[in-house]
């Protein structure tokens, strides 16, 4: 990026790539609401992903599962809650309708987060909601069998579910509750891509405000207030900014530093869009990139394309991750996972949870398919120097992927302007 010097305590770069130049209060008078036309889940898709569940469960001879508070109670029921150390969740039968299970004194505000509406089965204080848990199954019919508990529901649950009925076998729910997450439906996509869609124009913004001495908290506070002015109720879900050195440290370091002429720039951030995230890293530097810079900047895209290129239906989730950490170990880091290289895996699955199934890694063989959605993100770490990381996001369709988001430009123009 080409830089003006204007004086000694004043530096300016080109308007043309967007980055300096701006103040914070200009960049979010420019950001308006990203979010109109975009329509939650509604309660027939609720429906139809409760019949999914059933149906697998079935078929794996599951007589019930428990779906905890959390992600996956708000994906098959719409009901918003989160985990705490009260049981709050619901029993869904292989056949029958869905219940329930919650503090008595919860009770009406239950209700009022509830898309899917069911018994709500309730306990005092001084009860043992496993004692009810364990009651109602009875009442249900379920006395023996497979049981299936939410893979995302603290250990004292299981525990105290798994102390009185020991008729049960226990089985992990993930065999449900990812096999139907994994595959995003054409709303979840929609609501996918608007996040993403909002992110970046925040990623674009948060450039054009950086100036020599700017802390990591006055961009990460940036970035917070420029989601809410597009459209994320809750501002920033999470946010990473890091300058010079401290980039090559995937997330973060105790003490960052101040940005300098010539900083490697790295800032991932994300927001949600009725439960769905966002998460895009944008890498460039402030000032003028060292062929360094440069090198490795082009090394970790050309691994991002690689990963993307090998994205086939029906290959296993490893060959992305390989094909990714062949391009970097053949410039000569790693090998595998040590450093100066890729020390983690490729990609994440993401919807309702910022990090979900499957996985883009090595030990992960599960096929890709239409409707898959993954981060790609081969960071490229070398500590003592900098770290590089490009991260978009794709889906699977019956021809290939689909970027979400078009990887990053160029070094010197990284958002196209």
């Amino acid at each position: 990026m080409s830089v003006n010097t204007t004086s000694a305590n004043t530096t300016s770069l080109s308007a043309s790539v967007g980055v300096g130049g701006s103040t914070p209060e200009q960049e979010l008078a420019r950001l308006s609401d990203m979010t109109r036309g975009v329509e939650g889940i509604t309660a027939q898709e609720y429906r139809a992903r409760i019949d999914k569940a059933q149906q697998l469960m079935r078929q794996q001879g599951i007589t019930a599962i428990y779906l905890n508070a959390g992600t996956n109670l708000y994906y098959f029921t719409g009901t918003r809650w989160y985990a705490s150390e009260r049981m709050v969740g619901a029993i869904l039968p292989a056949e029958g309708e869905l219940e329930y299970i919650a503090p008595a004194f919860e009770l009406d505000t239950l209700k009022g987060y509830m898309a899917i509406e069911g018994r709500v089965n309730c306990w005092h204080e001084d009860e043992s909601p496993y004692g009810l848990f364990v009651q109602r199954l009875g009442e249900l019919g379920i006395s023996q069998g497979k049981l299936a508990m939410d893979e995302s529901a603290a250990f004292f649950i299981f525990d105290g579910v798994r102390q009185l009925a020991p008729e049960f076998e226990f089985v992990n729910g993930k065999t449900i509750t990812a096999a139907c997450r994994m595959i995003k439906s054409e709303t979840e996509l929609v609501l996918l891509q608007r996040a993403k869609d909002m992110t970046l124009e925040v990623h674009k913004a948060a450039a054009r405000i950086l100036h020599e001495g700017i802390t990591v908290g006055e961009v990460e506070s940036f970035i917070h207030q420029a989601h809410k002015a597009v459209g994320a109720p809750a501002g920033s879900y999470f946010c990473i900014v890091l300058f010079g050195e401290d980039s090559a440290y995937p997330h973060g370091v105790k003490s960052p530093k101040t940005l300098e002429l010539n900083d490697t720039v790295l800032i991932d951030t994300g927001c949600q869009l009725h439960g769905y995230n966002s998460d895009i890293t944008r890498t460039y530097v402030y000032g003028t990139p060292s062929e360094r810079q440069r090198q490795l900047w082009q090394l970790e895209q050309d691994a991002q394309l690689a990963a993307f290129e090998a994205a086939k239906v029906g290959a296993p989730c490893s060959s992305v991750d390989r094909a990714a950490r062949d391009v970097i170990e053949q410039a000569g880091f790693g090998p595998g996972y040590d450093l100066p290289g890729l020390p983690h895996r490729t990609g994440h699955g993401i919807g309702l949870d910022i990090h979900e199934w499957p996985y883009l890694v090595l030990n992960d063989h599960t096929p890709l398919a239409p409707g898959m959605c993954f981060s790609n993100e081969p960071m490229l770490c070398v500590p003592g120097e900098f770290g590089v990381r490009h991260e978009d996001h794709f889906y699977m369709t019956e021809s290939g992927p689909k970027w979400f988001t078009q990887p990053a430009h160029s070094i010197d123009n990284p958002f196209g302007y």
